[in-house]
């Protein structure tokens, strides 16, 4: 079968950006953020889980069907179940989708040792399984997968790349870490490189791309059609828009810590806010602060007291005093490092 079109990209003389999935975090309130600070090409939702009595999600189905920002989103999938996943396929495929993502990189334990997420890539003959049933059950909607470099090492990562061309997957967006190394550790942009010299679809880096200017070096190394930018657009919501702006050769606006200010208040401005306990309010908001906090100083000092913040006000006091403080600051264009 061949492929299908992809959705046309926010500019087409440009490589491919895309935010990548992340659970509990890339949902319709995040995305909505970052497409008011620069939209990516393509969104993908968290994962909607799939076993013998999942129905979808509905803060997740909201990603898509209350999603305004104009940019075409891609339903993940994460599950092991063939039967199940067909048919999570023909549900998901009633709506406004851009396409079908399989999520075979994840690589939480409680996941991967129900064989679903990272796991499947120890099962290449399962995998080529779930391609065929997905690809026939998608019909003419794009099918797309994303994967690491295997599980403990890459002993199937030349096998199942040739299954993503046998079952014509239309892009492959690769994180050049097992699943064993999580998050730690070099990322081989080599072997990303070697695949995208291997498989016929669009390949998208991903792996710490953590400023414009490692897009950019990470674009030239492996050859890859673009990039896919997860925990560090937490911290930097600008970045697609940097990421626009080095590529055109144009210097890159900085943004003032205000704005990071702004950004803040954007993050918690929701209709359900006043409904949710403090300590979860709090909670929720240092999971960002963790990732802004790598660009706003240098010493690590926010970083520390913003995690000893116990209410919001405290939480909102710190962050005042550090980024309105001083109103020629701006924002690292790529995370301190060593702290």
């Amino acid at each position: 079968m061949p492929q299908v079109s992809l959705p046309r990209t926010l500019h087409l003389n440009l490589p491919l950006t895309a935010l990548a999935p992340m659970q509990d975090v890339t949902n319709l309130k995040f995305m909505k953020v970052i497409a008011h600070y620069g939209s990516p090409d393509y969104f993908f939702t968290e994962y909607f889980r799939v076993n013998e009595t999942s129905r979808l999600n509905p803060n997740i189905l909201a990603s898509i069907t209350e999603n305004d920002t104009g940019r075409p989103v891609f339903a993940q999938m994460i599950g092991e179940s063939i039967p199940d996943l067909v048919r999570t396929t023909q549900e998901l495929c009633r709506y406004n989708i851009a396409g079908i993502d399989l999520n075979m990189g994840c690589p939480a334990p409680r996941i991967y040792r129900k064989q679903a997420g990272g796991g499947l890539l120890k099962e290449p003959a399962k995998v080529d399984r779930i391609f065929g049933e997905l690809r026939q059950a998608l019909n003419d909607r794009p099918f797309t997968v994303k994967m690491r470099l295997g599980f403990e090492n890459t002993d199937t990562f030349y096998q199942i790349l040739d299954l993503i061309n046998r079952h014509s997957i239309d892009l492959l967006s690769l994180h050049g870490r097992t699943v064993v190394d999580r998050y730690h550790g070099p990322v081989n942009y080599d072997l990303i490189a070697e695949a995208v010299k291997r498989v016929n679809c669009p390949v998208l880096a991903n792996g710490n791309l953590y400023s414009a200017a490692q897009a950019l070096s990470v674009l030239y190394q492996t050859g890859a059609a673009g990039v896919m930018v997860g925990r560090w657009a937490i911290g930097n919501p600008w970045i697609f828009a940097q990421i626009r702006q080095a590529l055109r050769s144009e210097p890159i606006t900085p943004v003032p810590l205000t704005e990071v200010r702004n950004y803040i208040d954007r993050l918690c401005q929701t209709p359900q806010a006043p409904y949710i306990p403090e300590r979860a309010r709090v909670g929720y908001l240092k999971l960002f602060l963790n990732y802004i906090a790598l660009g706003v100083d240098s010493q690590g000092h926010f970083l520390r007291l913003m995690r000893q913040a116990q209410t919001q006000a405290e939480l909102f006091e710190i962050c005042d005093r550090f980024l309105l403080a001083d109103s020629t600051q701006t924002l690292a264009l790529a995370p301190y490092s060593g702290i």
